[in-house]
């Protein structure tokens, strides 16, 4: 699979709490659940044209997303081992392992498709992971975070992170929509902007080079 060991073992150090899915996809609150609906609706609308086969998912979390395109043989990595544990136990079919967004132990252009799907808002630099999967595709990269100021107001809305005004735990960055775009427009070439609320998803692709 071209995966290798780092030097360093990876460490959550600054970062928010890793695997902050739970919340979000086995949440049985109505709100919640059409909202990840939602979610899921524009993430498979937007890889439905692409044509690839590696795929890579940096801040895999629990594994849900990979569950969701369920395609035998893709890798996620996150930080942190008990949450990479239990992503191989929910979908068996992809390959697991512990590694840092900004430092992924894989070659230059090793993957058709790079996922960062909720991870952006935990990372102190989130330009250098960014880079770093450019870096490790060759084509498709696509990131997705919270859409600020609605994400606070929702999450007051339902009764949650009274005394952080909202903000969830972790959550150590704060994009509006435009915001988003023009980051990650500094690295790659934007090809598409969804936004279900209350998220931007925007699919990102290198330049011929």
């Amino acid at each position: 699979m071209g995966l290798q060991t780092t030097n360093q073992p990876p460490t959550t150090g600054d970062y928010g709490p890793a695997g902050n899915y739970y919340d979000k996809f086995a949440a049985g609150n109505p709100l919640v659940r059409w909202m990840m609906n939602g979610f899921k609706t524009s993430l498979l609308e937007l890889l439905a044209p692409l044509a690839y086969e590696r795929v890579l998912e940096a801040g895999c979390g629990e594994g849900y997303i990979l569950e969701l395109l369920n395609r035998p043989g893709c890798v996620g990595m996150d930080i942190d081992l008990p949450v990479t544990q239990e992503a191989r136990a929910r979908f068996p079919a992809a390959y697991f392992a512990v590694a840092d967004g900004t430092r992924l132990p894989v070659p230059d252009r090793s993957y058709d498709l790079v996922l960062g799907i909720e991870v952006l808002e935990h990372v102190p630099d989130p330009a250098a992971f960014v880079r770093e999967a450019r870096r490790v595709t060759r084509r498709y990269c696509l990131f997705s975070v919270p859409r600020e100021p609605i994400w606070r107001v929702l999450n007051l809305a339902r009764g949650r992170y009274w005394i952080a005004w909202g903000n969830t735990p972790g959550h150590i960055q704060h994009w509006s929509s435009a915001g988003f775009v023009r980051l990650l427009s500094e690295h790659l070439t934007v090809r598409a902007v969804r936004r279900p609320l209350p998220w931007t998803m925007v699919l990102c692709e290198v330049d011929g080079d």
